[in-house]
């Protein structure tokens, strides 16, 4: 092994045991028991069942107490990247038909979400490898993938190395240049900032290959002259302390020129659809972030005593908790269904990936900002409260809406599409299963059959959520006649009639600012598309399930408090139904007495 590329020993007793399959667990530890949920669930909780409780000092590597003792000097904690690894996680970035366990999206999402609401680094790290190696499975050769596979398996890091220093995300602008000399490319340029650069043995490198053609590029750096490349010095973040961000250097090294990943000059396409991917993905750090910070100020406020009771009993406060309760189970609709996308309906996710990756991101910062309230000064520390751990939550998860395109970029892309979204095209009579595949907890989406043919740069006009409003609030209504709690059809009823007055106003906009996508205006159209994409995923959320779920689920209350609670970002003084809310509080208190997860499951009818 070249002398650069860091190596990372397995003990052999953690090797042997990554061979295996999991270790098992409860299914019920990360929800409720409910019958029939699709693979993900079950492997979220034996993930969740391995690492153990974060807030018990004894839980390893990814206990509370470790992770802040080596975010202290700047490190992972020891024995968290081999626990990892012993579990079997890199094979959820590989999939199954070239050795791994990587079949659905959602899997990798849910697994990704038990790793965030412990450590937000580690997860990130894996999570950059994602993004470099999904274009090889994506368009590379039989040898691309084999050779990249077989490493990942074995413990390999990959990087993508598109950044550069003075380009930011203008990556038409790119420096980075690979000559073709016979059968060989000569890459020279430098990649910055990237995650894994250092660490990783695999460089997706994206580099010039003609006047205006970009590729994108296979890196080994084992096959390369050591005398051609060189990595930079770490970047020192705010959070992400002990990730390995940095970048890479090449200078004449020269590279088989079978390196490029499918057809050379196709690099800004392939980049462009990769991020679909992993922009959904991202979205599993801030829910797992969400958990963490609500699980973290209700701990506080239930010990925290002040005026003879304890803290929860203020009113400020428990506003806070459940709303944040309520946020989390909206971005689990939002993000869950796009997950589900990759293999269900890969063409959608162009649209559908960069509303995941505005709104939970965002929604998530929210959510640390109000714990951050209930905590007040003890948010601030770097001990006492579960070790100290909120505050490097707090700052671990602001990358979330910075990379793989940020807050900005994200609601261009969607305001870009929006003129082609307000007149739908004819329908195709396949609507119904699609968003029955896509809401449906209980059905086990297809497996990955990776073809970047299949990926999309727009929706065509097409968003079978956005677009439907009318046909699905209608199935609400009548469905909460019928079987919702008392009083539930009632105000849904009045919600739906607010949520079409937004979604006549975004139209009107649009039409009246046409051709304008690039405006402040435009992207506040954007902001509110992606708000009312988030209200309607959660009405079909509750379609879908509420026959499997059963209980307060079914009951429809929370569909209610969730639909008031988005609906206070256009209208901040609507108000919650304090008739609702006994129902979401006990689940919620449940769940933090059994250390599950929060999550629409806990409001599902016990087996």
């Amino acid at each position: 092994m070249d002398s650069k590329v860091p190596a990372h020993p397995v003990p052999p007793a953690l090797a042997a045991e990554a061979l295996a399959e999991p270790a098992p667990a409860s299914p019920a530890r990360a929800g409720r028991a409910v019958p029939g949920l699709s693979p993900a669930h079950r492997i979220a909780a034996d993930l969740d069942g391995y690492l153990g409780d974060p807030m018990d000092d004894e839980a390893g590597p990814f206990s509370y107490k470790a992770i802040v003792e080596a975010e202290e000097r700047d490190e992972l904690p020891p024995g968290a990247v081999d626990a990892v690894r012993a579990w079997g996680f890199p094979k959820y970035l590989v999939p199954s038909p070239l050795g791994g366990r990587l079949t659905t999206l959602e899997e990798l999402f849910f697994v990704t979400r038990g790793i965030s609401r412990r450590s937000v680094t580690v997860a990130v790290m894996y999570g950059s490898g994602l993004l470099a190696v999904n274009p090889v499975w994506l368009w590379g050769d039989a040898w691309q993938r084999k050779t990249v596979a077989d490493g990942v398996l074995r413990g390999d890091l990959a990087c993508f190395g598109v950044s550069e220093a003075d380009h930011g995300s203008d990556v038409m602008a790119s420096e980075s240049e690979a000559d073709l000399r016979g059968d060989e490319l000569v890459l020279t340029g430098v990649k910055w900032p990237v995650g894994n650069a250092t660490r990783g043995r695999f460089v997706t490198t994206y580099a010039k290959t003609g006047p205006r053609d970009f590729s994108l590029i296979l890196v080994d750096k084992r096959e390369l002259d050591p005398a051609s490349w060189s990595t930079l010095p770490p970047v020192r973040t705010v959070g992400l302390r002990g990730h390995d961000l940095s970048g890479v250097a090449f200078s004449g090294a020269r590279i088989p020129a079978e390196r490029v990943i499918g057809r050379r000059g196709s690099g800004l396409v392939q980049t462009l659809k990769t991020l679909q991917i992993t922009r959904t993905a991202i979205a599993a750090l801030s829910v797992g972030t969400i958990d963490a910070v609500v699980r973290i100020g209700m701990e506080y406020a239930r010990q925290r005593t002040l005026y003879g009771s304890d803290i929860y009993k203020i009113p400020v406060i428990r506003d806070h908790l459940l709303k944040a309760h309520l946020d989390l189970l909206i971005a689990e609709c939002v993000a869950i269904p796009v997950a589900r996308c990759l293999t269900v309906a890969p063409g959608r996710l162009s649209l559908w990936s960069s509303i995941v990756k505005y709104f939970v991101p965002v929604l998530g910062e929210e959510v640390v900002a109000s714990i951050g309230t209930v905590l007040a000064a003890r948010g601030y520390l770097r001990e006492g409260v579960a070790h100290g751990v909120f505050q490097k939550l707090q700052r671990d998860h602001a990358i979330a809406s910075i990379f793989e395109g940020t807050t900005h970029v994200n609601l261009a892309n969607v305001a870009a599409q929006l003129p082609y979204l307000i007149d739908p095209p004819e329908e195709t009579g396949r609507e119904d299963e699609l968003l029955a595949d896509l809401f449906c907890w209980t059905r086990t989406p297809p497996p990955w059959a990776p073809d970047g043919r299949m990926l999309q740069l727009t929706n065509e006009g097409r968003d079978e959520v956005g677009q439907r409003f009318e046909e699905i609030a209608e199935e609400v209504l009548s469905a909460a006649n019928a079987h919702a709690a008392p009083g539930v059809a009632a105000e849904l009823k009045d919600l739906v009639s607010s949520i079409g007055g937004l979604r006549a106003k975004v139209d009107e906009g649009i039409r009246a600012g046409e051709g304008d996508v690039s405006s402040v205006a435009a992207l506040a159209r954007a902001k509110r598309y992606c708000e009312l994409h988030a209200m309607v995923s959660c009405m079909l959320t509750w379609l879908h399930n509420r026959h499997a779920f059963g209980g307060a689920f079914a009951d429809g209350q929370w569909l209610a408090l969730c639909l008031q609670r988005l609906l206070q970002r256009a209208q901040p003084d609507a108000v919650l139904s304090e008739e609702f809310l006994p129902s979401l509080e006990d689940a919620m208190f449940r769940s933090f007495d059994e250390r599950r997860w929060f999550t629409l499951l806990s409001l599902a009818e016990d087996e």
